[in-house]
């Protein structure tokens, strides 16, 4: 997959921008707040459906105008394709080709792996992180996994409500809260089938990766950590596992008057070389649990999907030694990169593409 051309309007700090890229290594250099980050939050859009640094859309406006509107162009092994998106005042609008289309199709349609900053955290964090590390990189490869979700979190949503009102002493109907657990055991199924099966994947490409970085010194593993205690392969099974761990759980549940169990509290446990990560790893050895988190994602998308995604790196080059920029550069030629970076000089020896920020301005020097 390759990103070809990048378009924004009233995004950020970008009044009227357009960057051509190329299919190899893409250096966008600069000071800060000049709009570096900009320019790949609005790429990873398209395929994460949502910013990755805003809250809510008004927040990528420039100031003092109504709306915005990005865009892209790009290559995919099945064809060329443009997907657009806008917000003017309350009206949202996404573009396939020139058709309106839906956030499912956008995300579907462009692949990204992302590798910013607060990546690093991805190790030490809560597991809220972690879990939409997964949402995230599942929901590329399927689209699908965007609607179990949220129907799961809906179903979650009913199900507490009822849970509230049996805390406080309050009229609840046990029917409806055995429904609301049967729903949630359903989608929750295919969220621990989908997960597991990620997670997997996960670690064979990551271990392969670290390995390679460590020259055989270190190892990964990932554990995911679930309500399911024994391995079940039958969705139907897994169902059936789930609302019997809901039905155990609902006398304590409706003291807490909140759900205990499902997806929502699931995490991955992530090991090195046998001990806990969270607990014991290096700030060297997290940098390199994550690098090799994110280029795994894109191992992944290859496998599944028969293309690798776009790379992009922001601004993380500055916190990788020299062995570790290096292998994200090994078989570039397979690749499409685009990286942010406040320096020039130490990148530039890779870069096929070199492009110039400045408020809000992309000029291309090379």
């Amino acid at each position: 997959m390759i990103l070809k051309k990048f378009s924004a309007e009233n995004f950020r700090n970008v009044e009227r921008e357009e960057i051509n890229f190329s299919p190899g290594v893409n250096l966008l250099y600069g000071d800060n707040a000049q709009g570096k980050t900009n320019a790949i939050e609005a790429i990873y859009i398209f395929a994460r459906g949502k910013s990755f640094r805003a809250k809510e859309d008004k927040e990528l406006l420039k100031f003092g105008e109504e709306g915005f509107r990005i865009s892209i162009d790009f290559k995919s092994k099945k064809s060329d394709e443009k997907l657009e998106y806008s917000l003017y005042g309350k009206e949202r609008l996404r573009k396939k080709n020139g058709y309106k289309t839906n956030i499912k199709d956008m995300i579907g349609s462009f692949k990204a792996v992302l590798f910013s900053p607060d990546d690093l955290s991805l190790v030490k964090d809560s597991p809220d992180e972690r879990r939409s590390f997964l949402n995230v990189a599942i929901s590329q490869l399927y689209p699908s996994y965007i609607d179990i979700y949220s129907n799961y979190k809906k179903a979650l949503e009913n199900r507490n409500h009822i849970l509230k009102e049996a805390s406080v002493g309050r009229f609840y109907d046990e029917n409806e809260l055995s429904s609301w657990s049967e729903y949630m055991a359903e989608y929750a199924s295919y969220i621990y089938m989908m997960r597991r099966d990620y997670v997997k994947k996960a670690e064979f490409y990551s271990n392969k990766v670290i390995k390679e970085i460590s020259y055989g010194k270190e190892e990964i593993s990932l554990f995911y950590k679930s309500d399911i205690e024994k391995e079940l392969d039958n969705r139907e099974d897994i169902k059936s596992y789930y609302v019997s761990i809901f039905e155990e759980k609902k006398e304590r549940e409706k003291c807490a008057g909140i759900t205990l169990s499902g997806p929502h509290r699931d995490d991955i446990e992530i090991y090195i070389n046998g001990k806990n990560a969270r607990n014991f790893a290096s700030q060297g050895q997290q940098r390199s649990i994550v690098l090799s988190l994110k280029i795994a994602e894109g191992e992944i998308i290859k496998e599944i999907c028969g293309e690798y995604p776009v790379f992009l790196f922001d601004d993380v080059l500055s916190e990788l030694d020299e062995k570790r920029k290096n292998y994200i550069f090994m078989g570039k030629s397979e690749k499409q990169i685009i990286i942010s970076s406040c320096e020039k000089d130490e990148n530039m020896f890779f870069a096929d593409r070199i492009i110039k920020v400045s408020n809000g301005k992309y000029e291309i020097e090379k």
